[in-house]
């Protein structure tokens, strides 16, 4: 099989798994035992304007009937309307979208910059010091609340230091950069100014550095495994015999080897640390899609949680494919 039948194939499996989860969230958000009209009029509402705002949402109808309408809504490109900002999801979603992605993407930039490095050196002094203060580091990663971590993060460095903001992108009075990507990072360089880089940059350190923990310690473990089992073949005892440096031996032969299936882990890791960032964002009071679907579930507003819900799936689902092509890069014994 072609790489491109291999991608026909896989965007076509794309639509049952999009819909099954467009069906899973869809039910799950509705069924909730509250009506969102009555909050969105507000407590001293009328029954009739109650009744208006269902009608215009569509909320008086049938539930099979709203699904149906909004998947054909979804076809078209209209996530629906926030009865929360009065403005189309779909619109809501590019603004806040950026700020996510920014957010995400240093994030796994830290964790694989750091976790590969350590995964690798924990492998080669198995057992020894490093090795154990490696295994430590990422026991802790996965076992302490993000909440507990950013907090800890916001007194020490924030409120008693001084050294770092406490929250949100940019301080209040400072104008953003000239929009071109909407990440604050790579637009304040992308315009030349410099002081805007390095204050959007000391905004970024604190929830990059909590949403890193997790798939950082993923990772470690993961390449630790695989390096382990890749160190005992035999092409590597052969490299060694050839005389060639233990520096080539593991960088060249074992680390190579042994990234192909940690790649998987990589690209999962994406997925779910997009998903994390619901926490991470209210925390630091950054305004990605994750504080978006917090502040539209405390108002029931269905329309932003299906919207995140579905841009985070076709994310992930997207990140999966690419990985699986990147495994014929990486490997040339891999065909499609």
């Amino acid at each position: 099989m072609g790489l491109g039948r291999y991608l026909l194939r896989r965007i076509v499996l794309l639509v049952p798994t999009l819909l099954g989860l467009s069906i899973l969230t869809f039910v799950i958000s509705h069924i909730v035992p509250a009506d969102p009209a009555k909050l969105a009029a507000g407590p001293r509402a009328t029954s009739e304007m109650v009744e208006s705002i269902r009608k215009d949402y569509g909320l008086d109808q049938p539930l099979i009937r709203q699904y149906f309408t909004y998947i054909s809504d979804l076809f078209r490109g209209d996530f629906g309307t926030s009865i929360m900002t009065q403005r189309s999801v779909s619109s809501d979603l590019a603004a806040r979208f950026p700020a996510t992605a920014e957010l995400v993407l240093y994030a796994m930039v830290l964790a694989i910059v750091v976790g590969v490095p350590l995964g690798i050196l924990s492998a080669v002094y198995q057992n020894r010091w490093p090795d154990q203060v490696i295994r430590i580091l990422a026991i802790s990663s996965v076992s302490l609340p993000q909440f507990w971590i950013g907090i800890l993060l916001q007194l020490t460095f924030a409120s008693s230091l001084g050294w770092l903001p406490l929250s949100k992108r940019l301080p209040t009075l400072e104008v953003p950069p000239d929009k071109i990507t909407g990440m604050y990072v790579t637009d304040s360089l992308l315009n030349g100014d410099v002081h805007l880089f390095l204050m959007s940059l000391k905004h970024l350190a604190l929830p990059t550095i909590v949403l890193a923990m997790l798939p950082m310690a993923i990772i470690m473990r993961t390449l630790r495994g695989d390096m382990l089992n890749v160190m005992n073949q035999d092409f590597v005892r052969v490299a060694r015999a050839k005389g060639l440096s233990e520096v080539k031996v593991i960088l060249g032969h074992a680390a190579r080897n042994a990234f192909i299936p940690s790649l998987t882990m990589i690209g999962l890791s994406f997925g779910w640390t997009l998903g994390g960032t619901v926490l991470v964002e209210v925390i630091f009071d950054w305004p990605g899609i994750g504080n978006y679907a917090v502040e539209a579930a405390g108002r029931l507003d269905f329309a932003p949680i299906m919207g995140v819900t579905m841009l985070i799936g076709v994310v992930f689902v997207v990140l999966n494919l690419v990985v699986d092509i990147l495994y014929g890069v990486i490997d040339p014994r891999i065909s499609y």
